[in-house]
């Protein structure tokens, strides 16, 4: 019986992924890729990280990469794309990428000093760190949206599809609509695209059922469909809407749709900071 694999356990798993995916990744790619790798089931994938917006899953797998971050083994940009270096590249076994760990964790210790006097260990309390930020500004944000008068949540969709380039979007969220919030169309290039969108507040999981329903009540309505949720989709949800013969529906959960909003600046401030050791790598 399939379990919950440890950080630890992530790290080879990670770097054997970014290699068969030609040296570089999503996060959503290089977690799926890990994933069918070690053969999971979806039993193992959908369980919820406390009440994050993330799955278990997806957190260790996030320590994991910090933790080969902080080894020199990968780097990510920030548009969450990871890539694995050179010296990901040498590394040839589990037991290797282990021991480079344990070196670096020991060498820490006796550095520097928390206010409890513990050394912090590289690929423990130092990444915790970055992971919390980055988790927390996200989960403050979903709150904010989950706590949205259902009204005003579908207007912030039309914004967010506004700026991504829509045009003619509207809000519908009439009842008998199957589902259908808003209506937009999409050009691409010399092609338009009627997209009919669902937006939805949900704190769970998205399942495989509600993405049928809404596809049916798109039939004959729009050449694409885009689900939008606070939430998550469960794995069977995300097969269920790319599945073969039947029309392909987008999604858009809960994180992506947050990493949207401080794209476009809508909602969420960022901070400019140029990176001296960008330019001292060159």
């Amino acid at each position: 019986m399939a379990e919950m694999p440890k950080r630890d356990d992530l790290m080879w798993p990670t770097l054997k992924a970014l290699r068969e995916l030609g040296g570089s990744a999503s996060i959503h790619e290089l977690d799926d890729r890990v994933a069918t790798n070690l053969g999971l089931p979806d039993r193992v994938l959908d369980i919820p990280h406390g009440d994050g917006p993330r799955t278990e899953f997806a957190y260790e797998c996030g320590w994991a990469r910090t933790a080969l971050r902080h080894l020199g083994a990968v780097d990510n940009s920030g548009r969450g794309v990871w890539s694995i270096t050179e010296r990901g590249r040498r590394i040839g076994s589990a037991g290797e990428v282990l021991e480079l760990i344990r070196q670096e964790r020991k060498e820490s210790r006796g550095g520097r000093r928390n206010s409890r006097g513990r050394g912090q260990e590289v690929g423990e309390s130092a990444p915790e760190a970055t992971a919390s930020t980055e988790e927390s500004w996200q989960a403050a944000l979903l709150r904010i949206l989950r706590d949205m008068r259902p009204d005003a949540f579908e207007r912030l969709c039309q914004r967010l599809l506004r700026e991504h380039g829509f045009t003619r979007v509207e809000v519908t969220g009439r009842s008998g609509d199957g589902g259908i919030d808003g209506t937009g169309v999409l050009r691409v290039n010399l092609l338009s695209f009627r997209v009919s969108y669902q937006c939805k507040r949900y704190a769970g999981t998205v399942g495989p059922g509600s993405i049928r329903d809404f596809r049916g009540a798109l039939a004959g309505r729009a050449d694409k469909g885009l689900f939008i949720t606070t939430g998550r989709f469960t794995r069977e949800a995300e097969r269920e809407a790319v599945r073969d013969g039947a029309m392909a529906i987008d999604l858009i959960d809960g994180i992506e749709l947050c990493d949207l909003l401080r794209g476009k600046g809508l909602g969420v401030e960022t901070q400019i900071v140029a990176d001296p050791r960008f330019f001292d790598a060159l």
